[in-house]
């Protein structure tokens, strides 16, 4: 079965926070965690970033994101939002 996450994701963000932002995105689908992100409109300030991976690669990608999210300094702009069922 396939675990939902999402990523609450800044709309207005620098030009190399937002080429990290893509990074993270790109790496997820290259690793195979994903085939596609999915993007809406949360409100005026945030996108949602959602997309399924398997269920036993959820603790993997989300320890990855946690990672990704503090190593590149984007604390402010990413958030993990939660992993729905």
């Amino acid at each position: 079965m396939n675990k939902t996450i999402k990523l609450r994701v800044k709309k207005e963000i620098e030009e190399d926070k937002e080429l990290k932002v893509l990074k993270l995105k790109g790496t997820l689908i290259s690793r195979g965690y994903t085939e596609i992100i999915h993007i809406a409109d949360e409100n005026e300030d945030f996108h949602l970033n959602t997309f399924t991976t398997l269920q036993d690669q959820k603790k993997e990608v989300e320890n990855y994101i946690l990672d990704y999210i503090s190593s590149h300094n984007v604390n402010d702009i990413i958030t993990l939002v939660s992993t729905v069922k």
